[in-house]
């Protein structure tokens, strides 16, 4: 394999860069939409689209972990293998469904329990239920994405997501205010839509997969190496998990968090919700990046070009600081026009009031923003060599030994939207530091997946 370079990388991350950014426009337009509908449904959607993640991350985790495989058989020339570890994730997705469904109820008593009441609550059991119940579209088009993600064809994954995406804000705007024969559905039109965007992902990648050479119909797909298949079934499993548990550990005290802060009010909340729509709109490129680490580093070391693996996942950290520091300057700089975007029914009160809360937030955010970059973008590279075991502990020690703690006694003592920010700050700082501090030691260039 050629040595990388920053050309190189780009060609690889740019589409995944654009391909994250777009999903993140296609949230933010969510957000905007609800805004219009109602307060209560902005509100709403933000814990509401976090609880599911945290149900869905493991299972969307591990399956997205089959395109490591992907990536590793990619580096060692082994087309079979790749199209084994298609099939693979396909398999998982259908299993991970089942689980998925079965876990609504849980989720619907979380919500009970968290003392959200009246119309908030039924917002949120609305869209929570049918984000679950479209568990299968959402393995699905992780899978079919990460196929061709570990192949290094990210155009077409950027293609795919453009076009789905279009076709979520187009849906959006018909289900929520109602279009001709379509009543308006409100929330439940936003969930609705995002299913529908996501199944069509599926239909458009899987369709191109299984029409290529190596792939030769869906049957021939399953066929490849079957005496191998359930070997690869469980190694992808058994190293994903802990990537699975690690994006279960990220969502789930991310949205201990959201629960909290909106127990300090409806506007702040809203509020809260309006910046973190901005927030993920600058960082999920950074996701791209990060996924093009992992691909880069997991297609050289399935090479055994370890000193490669180690430059490209360099390389690739800093382009994603580059873009984050840009990004977040622009944030502050353009702050007013882009929470304005959130005001339209508000009173001038309530509009000063958004305004003033929503910059003390805006400067927060770029704070957090230069190290969460980092930390995203190592773990990306450690999990596309194999150390996620590392990266599981990693967030559990630091997710819940150390900012849980301290999001409760900020909340007990001062419980203010800018102050429960603040512990995010001290959170990403210290895991991002042990995140580099691992990537430098070196333990992950010993591992090998296949």
């Amino acid at each position: 394999m050629q040595p990388p370079g920053y050309r190189s990388i780009l060609k690889l991350v740019w589409p995944l860069a654009l391909g994250m950014a777009n999903n993140a426009i296609m949230q933010f337009a969510d957000r905007v939409f609800l805004s219009r509908e109602s307060e209560v449904a902005l509100a709403a959607v933000f814990p509401a689209s976090m609880l599911a993640l945290v149900f869905t991350g493991f299972f969307q985790s591990v399956v997205a972990y089959s395109g490591t495989f992907v990536a590793q058989f990619k580096g060692a020339q082994d087309t079979k293998g790749c199209v084994r570890s298609f099939a693979a994730g396909l398999s998982l997705s259908a299993f991970s469904a089942i689980a998925i469904f079965l876990l609504i109820p849980v989720g619907y008593g979380i919500f009970e329990l968290s003392g959200h009441t009246g119309e908030l609550l039924e917002k949120e059991k609305i869209y929570y239920g049918i984000i679950m119940g479209g568990g299968f579209a959402t393995c699905a088009a992780t899978a079919a994405q990460c196929y061709f993600t570990g192949l290094g064809a990210t155009r077409m994954v950027f293609w795919a997501n453009v076009s789905g995406n279009i076709l979520n804000i187009i849906l959006n705007y018909i289900l929520i205010f109602g279009c001709g024969p379509v009543p308006p559905l409100g929330i439940s039109g936003a969930a609705a839509a995002t299913v529908i965007s996501q199944l069509c992902q599926f239909a458009l990648l899987g369709t191109v997969a299984v029409k290529r050479p190596e792939s030769a119909g869906l049957k021939n797909l399953f066929a490849h190496g079957r005496d191998e298949f359930r070997s690869l079934l469980w190694k992808i499993v058994k190293i994903g998990s802990p990537a699975g548990v690690y994006s279960v550990l990220n969502i789930l005290s991310f949205t201990i968090f959201v629960f909290m802060t909106a127990k300090v009010g409806v506007t702040e909340l809203a509020v809260s919700n309006a910046v973190f729509a901005v927030n993920y709109l600058m960082l999920a490129p950074v996701e791209g990046f990060a996924v093009g680490a992992g691909t880069l580093v997991g297609q050289y070391q399935g090479a055994g070009r370890n000193d490669y693996a180690w430059k490209a996942g360099n390389m690739t950290l800093l382009l994603a600081e580059v873009f984050i520091i840009v990004a977040a300057t622009l944030a502050v700089v353009f702050h007013k026009p882009l929470l304005g975007m959130f005001l339209e029914n508000a009173t001038d009160a309530k509009a000063a009031e958004f305004m003033s809360l929503g910059f003390v937030l805006f400067l927060l955010m770029a704070a957090w923003q230069c190290f969460d970059a980092a930390d995203v973008t190592i773990a990306g590279a450690l999990k596309g060599a194999g150390d996620t075991k590392f990266v599981m502990m990693l967030m559990l020690v630091c997710a819940f030994f150390v900012w849980m703690p301290l999001l409760f006694a900020v909340y007990i003592f001062h419980p203010t939207m800018p102050a429960l920010w603040a512990t995010m700050i001290v959170y990403i700082i210290i895991i991002s530091i042990a995140s580099i501090a691992r990537w430098v030691w070196g333990p992950w260039r010993k591992i090998r997946l296949i």
